[in-house]
């Protein structure tokens, strides 16, 4: 298996830090092959501008028409050839991140605003009246696989259904649906450790086994069950989940998880 780690703290003795040293050093000792994207060590650029897409950027920018022609010109700027380099290389991308403002941090957005460029994350494939282009389970990026590796705060009663929060599931659906699934990655459960601000070291390393069992198991997890865009779930064009198709319990973003 080959794994790409895209990592985004800025410490490196952080938790999130020891966790991504114990996925390379696992995944390693597996026989896997492991590539690691360490964003503030590498200085990410994490605003998208005309700088991305060469001389022949349009002025104004049109972010999505000027990242298409660039990626199919082959001139987007090096580091981002070199991560999608690494995401077509890759059978599985674990994105290791604290949980800061209900969301990824910046910078991880930011490498995926530059990285996931028209016509290689989205814009591909034909809009007929029975297809609205390859997504959501089809896409460029279709066949692999991503996991979360989230840190977060606040004790996990605040993230439950009835929490303050919200339901964890809720606040990663946008990044878990709309960024992994949308371009086909299959994503698997997230793992996700609460309390993270007052961990002890005996507590770390109950999550450090914990950690290597889910590292260990990558291949054979299976992925949440997210319905398939083109596959006669939704009515085309409306995109509109088909009467009848709810599963009991379920409501908005679940709706959008079979079973």
């Amino acid at each position: 298996m080959k794994t790409l780690i895209v990592h985004a703290h800025p410490e490196p003795n952080s938790l999130n830090g020891s966790l991504k040293d114990l996925a390379v050093s696992t995944l390693e000792g597996a026989g896997h092959e492991v590539r690691v994207s360490d964003l503030y060590a590498m200085n990410w650029k994490a605003v998208v501008d005309a700088a991305d897409y060469g001389p022949q950027a349009s002025s104004p920018l049109k972010v999505a028409s000027d990242s298409g022609r660039a990626f199919e010109a082959g001139t987007l700027t090096p580091d981002v050839l070199a991560e999608q380099e690494k995401l077509l290389w890759a059978d599985t991308i674990i994105f290791q991140f604290p949980l800061w403002w209900y969301t990824m941090p910046a910078i991880l957005k930011g490498w995926v605003d530059r990285v996931f460029t028209y016509r290689f994350a989205y814009g591909v494939g034909v809009h007929d009246e029975t297809k609205y282009g390859e997504r959501f389970g089809e896409g460029t990026l279709a066949g692999k696989r991503a996991l979360l590796s989230v840190t977060a705060g606040g004790p996990e009663s605040h993230y439950s259904a009835r929490g303050i929060n919200g339901p964890v599931d809720d606040l990663l659906f946008p990044i878990q649906h709309g960024i992994l699934y949308y371009p086909g990655i299959d994503v698997l459960p997230p793992f996700v450790l609460y309390g993270t601000d007052r961990m002890t070291a005996e507590e770390y390393r109950d999550v450090a086994k914990a950690w290597e069992q889910r590292l260990l198991a990558l291949e054979s997890t299976e992925p949440v069950a997210f319905r398939r865009q083109n596959f006669g779930d939704y009515e085309i064009p409306s995109l509109q989940l088909k009467e009848g198709l709810e599963s009991p319990g379920r409501t908005g973003f679940g709706l959008h998880v079979r079973g």
